[in-house]
């Protein structure tokens, strides 16, 4: 047995009160460093939204320094203006839409693209070019190429081939609809691509080789390796379009304008149009608080259901 030197003490294992104590002092350090970011929330999110909901329950223009309470009326007048209600609904259509279409679309061609095959990186950079260019100068580029006149460059080719009379592409409110959601869709599949492309660069080969070995086939090896290890990217991926989406406005804007007969309206380009536009803050800050709330509640139910749908394929 090898003994103590004199004068010293034996090493004693903290207590349970002293680990509690450090405990609470590092919990107590980690809220101190988000105290900055919980005032940048306050004040760039909570204090806008609190004044847009005082807002919303008055009649102020903007400009009018005079303010008068009107209850519930804005509220309801979105609910009842055909133009208002247009543009909150198609603008949760065109965000349900485009996140389901790219999903589907994006993971196939990054398995696609993730092969060792020649000239995949050129195929990459094709995919990819259309999120380099602004929205705005896409949203142009499209205008003249679905012309609905027979100048179109789209009705001259089909006319040209086929001898097709001039299609309304954006003069007919479900065409117009359709034109919004596929340009959407043309736009952003490329970029989630290459964001799938990272993950399946992470996942090991070995998990195929063995899976190959086993005599799983290419089917199988998807739906039992590749999609469950996606599930993370799935998440990031789908969230991103979906706040994109609801907060939609240039490519709208500059493809068909809102219209025809605001089909194509959004609930961004109807709060701009009626609080700068028409000066009526109230109703455009009534719109704006409705929007929020279902923002929310989409983003909140999207997020269960990632986790739900993780914590079952994982």
């Amino acid at each position: 047995m090898t003994a103590i030197p004199s004068g010293t003490r034996p090493l004693r294992a903290p207590s349970p009160g002293s680990r509690r104590r450090t405990l609470a002092g590092e919990s107590l350090q980690v809220r101190a460093f988000l105290i900055p970011i919980g005032l940048i929330v306050v004040v760039l999110f909570g204090v806008p939204f609190a004044e847009s909901v005082y807002y919303s329950f008055t009649n102020w223009s903007g400009l009018n320094p005079d303010i008068r309470f009107v209850g519930l009326q804005n509220y309801i007048k979105v609910f009842t203006s055909p133009a208002l209600l247009n543009g909150l609904v198609f603008t949760i259509v065109f965000a349900i839409a485009t996140t389901a279409l790219i999903t589907v679309f994006a993971i196939p061609l990054a398995v696609l693209l993730n092969q060792k095959l020649f000239g995949t990186r050129f195929a990459r950079a094709v995919f990819f070019f259309p999120a380099i260019p602004s929205v705005a100068v896409l949203g142009l580029v499209w205008n003249f190429i679905l012309n609905p006149l027979g100048s179109g460059a789209l009705n001259t080719v089909l006319h040209n081939l086929f001898g097709t009379a001039p299609i309304p592409w954006l003069a007919n409110t479900t065409l117009a609809q359709l034109c919004v959601i596929v340009v959407g869709v043309w736009t952003s599949t490329g970029w989630h691509a290459i964001l799938y492309i990272a993950y399946l660069q992470s996942i090991p080969s070995d998990l195929y080789e063995v899976a190959r070995v086993d005599g799983a086939n290419a089917r199988q090896r998807f739906f039992s390796i590749t999609l469950p290890l996606l599930v993370p990217a799935i998440s990031i991926s789908t969230f991103l379009l979906m706040n994109n989406g609801l907060n939609v406005y240039a490519l709208p804007q500059n493809l068909t304008g809102g219209g025809p007969a605001f089909a194509t309206n959004t609930v961004i380009a109807t709060i701009i149009n009626n609080g700068i536009n028409e000066t009526n803050y109230g109703q455009a800050s009534a719109l704006g608080v409705i929007f929020m709330i279902v923002i929310g509640a989409v983003l909140a139910l999207q997020l269960r259901l990632s986790r739900g749908v993780e914590r079952k394929l994982s």
